[in-house]
């Protein structure tokens, strides 16, 4: 395999090891449950360095650093961050995450991915633990280095933690996406999983293969981007179709639907197979692009380039089987039912997300009918009162037979916040006395409304001190992800000044 990783986007950044590393990151594919390379790369990297190295059976690469000079016995720090990235790229891009590079471009402060995502998240939390590990002459306690796998496929890393195995009192996060700001508590969250099989029969015949794609919604994070109003393609598809249904009675059946590519990234395009009566097919794309307008209205100021379109196959290109029109008309409307985005804002976080949830997956061949929605929550309670409110809307169906079956699963806690931390009391000393121009020297104290590590590690280890911070981070989980250049600069200025200001205990 080919680690080599274009150099000129990197050439003049600083802190060039943190870059160093991170272009590394690039060069070397690692999707969720796929990190192995990486993990063997970073293995043989610190173990030349004499550092000490350990892996667990859940994958995760733990990586030791004893103490700076004078501060060989003193409580020890983790420093967290993952190994994965989700991967998405833009419809007609020629990118194989499993095999190639990642290949960045400087974009004037920023550096970013064009067409894909650029795995800065978190990337770049592990090039900075990676480039504390190396520096020499830096004041630190003895150091952890936590590298947890398939952290964005459902935190299998995190939960699959060996216990007992790490020694440090303290932990800092690396996996936020804002400067100047500390992240104090997570949303905890579960998955819901339909796997649904529908009654099929043949095409009628002379009716023709047809497909309609809707593209060009902006995507993003499915927990920090699920309150900014954007649009989701799989439930717009789903829209869009149940109004052609509407308008045009027995004029198409369903084939096939593939909508969304991520559990926690928001659908940006979906499509749909089927079978048209040929007499239907001006009325269908006439009452497509009407529809379609009427959404682009809706969504005017978020979702700009929001695009359907209907296209027909190959003149003798036989349809695939469709759904019986009972079948259709009935998945159609569970899934337009089904619910996505802000079910509550918190009652005790001003401004915070409390529960929500995202219909990230749905897909539909031969018959067989797959969706992945992911709750999230501050509230444990919550996130299970939602998962179940979803599962409740497919009872019906479960019901009648063993063609349907709702799960749920990868439960994994939230993080509760502690604003009495000392970890974060010291954080805020250390912003203010290095960062006085930053937000006026404060740090703003925050909650997330996404899945960080730190609800399954604290859980596992009970009495750590974590706190969570990162550099500027746009567009994660979509393509075009970019992070700000000079963030992270100030995200290892931070870092180094936290850990030499540490106290022992």
């Amino acid at each position: 395999m080919n680690h080599s990783c274009p150099t000129a986007p990197f050439a003049d950044l600083t802190p060039a090891p943190v870059w160093r590393h991170f272009a590394t990151l690039c060069a070397i594919p690692r999707p969720s449950k796929h990190e192995a390379a990486l993990r063997a790369h970073l293995a043989a990297w610190a173990t030349e360095r004499g550092l000490a190295t350990e892996q667990d059976g859940a994958g995760n690469l733990l990586i030791r650093k004893a103490g700076s000079p004078g501060r060989e016995d003193e409580a020890g720090v983790i420093l967290q961050g993952h190994l994965d990235m989700v991967c998405q790229k833009n419809s007609g891009t020629d990118h194989d995450f499993h095999r190639d590079p990642i290949r960045p471009v400087r974009d004037g402060d920023w550096l970013v991915a064009p067409d894909t995502t650029l795995g800065a998240d978190n990337g770049l939390g592990v090039a900075l633990a990676l480039a504390v590990l190396e520096a020499e002459g830096l004041s630190h306690p003895p150091l952890e280095v936590l590298l947890t796998v398939d952290e964005e496929a459902g935190m299998g890393g995190a939960l699959g933690l060996q216990p007992g195995w790490l020694r440090g009192t303290r932990l800092i996060n690396i996996d936020t996406e804002e400067w100047g700001h500390f992240y104090l508590g997570c949303a905890g969250g579960l998955d819901v999983n339909v796997d649904w099989t529908l009654p099929s029969n043949p095409a009628p015949a002379g009716w023709t293969a047809a497909r309609i794609d809707l593209a060009g919604l902006r995507g993003g994070h499915s927990g920090i981007d699920i309150d900014k109003g954007r649009g989701n393609a799989i439930k717009l598809l789903v829209r869009l179709l149940r109004d052609l249904a509407d308008a045009h009675p027995g004029a198409f059946r369903l084939t096939g639907l593939d909508g969304g590519t991520a559990r926690n990234a928001l659908a940006r395009e979906a499509s749909a197979t089927l079978a048209a009566n040929p007499a239907s097919l001006a009325d269908l794309q006439a009452t497509l692009l009407e529809k379609a307008a009427v959404i682009g209205r809706e969504y005017a100021g978020v979702e700009d380039r929001l695009s359907a379109r209907l296209s027909t196959g190959a003149p003798d290109e036989a349809p695939s089987p469709v759904l019986s029109a009972a079948a259709q008309a009935a998945l159609l409307a569970a899934f337009n039912a089904a619910p996505h985005g802000v079910a509550r804002m918190s009652q005790s976080v001003a401004g915070v997300v409390e529960t929500s949830n995202n219909l990230g997956v749905l897909t539909l061949a031969g018959g067989r009918a797959r969706a992945n929605f992911m709750v999230r929550s501050l509230v444990d309670s919550a996130a299970l009162a939602h998962a179940r409110a979803i599962a409740d809307l497919f009872a019906p169906f479960v019901a009648a037979g063993p063609d349907c079956r709702v799960t749920t699963g990868d439960n994994y806690p939230g993080w509760r916040p502690n604003p009495e931390s000392p970890l974060l009391a010291l954080a805020q000393e250390v912003f203010a006395k290095e960062f006085p121009a930053d937000n006026g020297g404060v740090a703003k104290v925050e909650v997330i409304h996404a899945g960080l590590e730190c609800g399954i590690i604290g859980a596992a280890y009970p009495g750590l001190d974590m706190l969570s911070f990162g550099p500027t981070i746009r567009g994660a989980h979509a393509p075009g992800e970019r992070v700000e250049v000079a963030s992270v600069a100030k995200c290892w200025q931070l870092l180094t000044a936290l850990l030499a200001a540490l106290p022992p205990r």
